[in-house]
């Protein structure tokens, strides 16, 4: 949440367009690198993509915590800082690969709705680490020796390095190779040679790539909602709601934590009710609750947000680019010791004839959301990694994780755009309209979307 702020401070010459790809970067980086480890973890043991990619995002956080030092460009070092971070991310591909040949088809779901819980914990307790960070303070103390400033800006990448420095000896000292076909017996480990007796050979077959295909589409949408969705909520709440930047960012905070919290929950539910009904009707379930509840934005009624008059190009909201508006999540209401300006800016036309979201439609919509894509996120890529079947899949998981990183790149970029020209009728309604298409394509390609021993005879579904 300090980038902003902190690339204000490091280089005057850094605008709301440079801060836009500083934000991308990470998961351009991420693109890039999620195929390249995937392969690697497909012929070596899974330690050294690990070990490698940890060891990248540790360096490129102490790269972020010295980019005050040098005397010029320095925007351009967090630029790579930042990329930098998320090319190390590139490792969630190897995760993932390893659950999926870790585990059985039974132990599978369960075993990615745990990994996905431990993530959706990361994102709530990320913004609480960095409110106590604030506490520190913009000048903090000073390392004159090795010239270190920690401060609210660099106490939160320097946890990022110290945490990465104790999962890289966590894997060293516990991380083991293990490989299981889909009824749970040893494997041979392609990527680990291990004596055992007991090992089994890696059933053959092909893959059904039509499958493949599609959910890797499916991925990307349900990402591409997701992240379109948490970029507009600020926006939103201070166009329909007069929130200042102040109250946006508390609010909104709050309500994203909220969700974070309903995913743990979701996540953990999921993994009875997908023994019971199966993991592709938790995803169809999912997608229905996510059009419900882009349905319930819709705006309705002829009570119209409140306008805000005033010329404030600097206050309001900007209709350009999306770095413009993560600028609103970020800067200070202390820059001006005015009264803030409050409303829905007239510069964007359609605040004058589109009627309001009214908060309890807001309300209800992130709840629905935030039940409908966790389910989504964990049963794509459960089902991804069976139809995959029992095979190395560091490459195919490296591409799912593209798609999404390309997603997270891709969905806020169109949702600033479409909101600020056409307004949220506009925006929701194709969102809407591609979530029914994503269904569609669902039930296209239904019966596909099965284990790959189930599809080969060898396992009853």
């Amino acid at each position: 949440m300090s980038i902003w702020p902190y690339l204000q401070k490091i280089d005057q010459t850094a605008d709301a367009s440079f801060l836009g790809w500083v934000i991308a970067s990470y998961s351009l980086g991420q693109m890039v690198a999620s195929p390249l480890f995937g392969l690697w973890s497909n012929y070596r043991p899974r330690k050294e993509p690990l070990i490698v990619s940890i060891f990248i995002s540790v360096a490129a956080n102490c790269l972020y915590a010295y980019v005050h030092v040098p005397a010029s460009h320095n925007k351009y070092y967090m630029l790579a800082a930042r990329g930098l971070v998320g090319f190390g991310a590139g490792n969630v591909a190897v995760i993932r690969s390893y659950i999926a040949g870790a585990t059985s088809l039974q132990e599978r779901t369960s075993s990615m709705a745990n990994t996905s819980a431990c993530q959706a914990l990361g994102f709530i307790l990320g913004p609480v680490f960095q409110t106590c960070f604030a506490l520190i303070g913009e000048k903090g103390v000073t390392w004159d020796v090795i010239k270190l400033q920690i401060n609210m800006y660099t106490a939160p990448v320097l946890l990022g390095a110290f945490l990465g420095i104790l999962n890289i000896i966590l894997i060293l000292t516990i991380l083991r190779e293990h490989r299981v076909d889909d009824t749970g017996r040893q494997c041979k480990n392609i990527n680990f040679e291990e004596a055992s007796t007991d090992e089994v050979q890696v059933p053959q077959g092909n893959i059904d790539q039509v499958a493949v295909v599609a959910t890797n589409v499916l991925f990307f949408v349900i990402l591409f909602i997701f992240a379109l969705f948490e970029t507009i909520v600020t926006p939103l709440t201070m166009d329909m709601y007069a929130w200042t930047r102040e109250q946006a960012v508390l609010y909104d905070g709050i309500i994203l934590a909220a969700l974070g919290v309903e995913a743990v929950i979701i996540f953990m539910g999921i993994k009875l009710l997908s023994k019971k009904t199966g993991e592709r009707a938790l995803l169809l379930g999912g997608l229905i609750i996510i059009w419900v509840g882009f349905f319930v934005l819709l705006p309705w009624g002829n009570q119209f947000p409140k306008i805000q008059w005033e010329d404030l190009h600097n206050n309001s909201i900007p209709n350009t680019t999306f770095g413009e508006i993560i600028i609103t999540l970020w800067k200070s209401p202390r820059d001006d010791h005015s009264e803030e300006p409050t409303g829905c800016p007239v510069e964007q036309a359609w605040c004058l004839y589109t009627p309001m979201i009214h908060l309890a439609q807001f309300l209800i919509s992130a709840v629905l959301i935030g039940i409908g894509y966790p389910s989504c996120n964990v049963m794509s890529y459960t089902l991804y990694s069976k139809i995959l079947g029992p095979n190395p899949q560091g490459v195919y998981m490296g591409w799912l994780t593209a798609s999404g990183s390309a997603a997270r790149i891709l969905g806020p970029v169109f949702i600033s755009q479409v909101y600020t020209a056409w307004g949220p009728r506009w925006a929701f309604s194709l969102v809407c309209g591609m979530v029914v298409l994503t269904i569609t394509l669902l039930g296209v390609v239904y019966r596909r979307l099965i284990a790959f021993s189930v599809r080969h005879g060898r396992i009853q579904e």
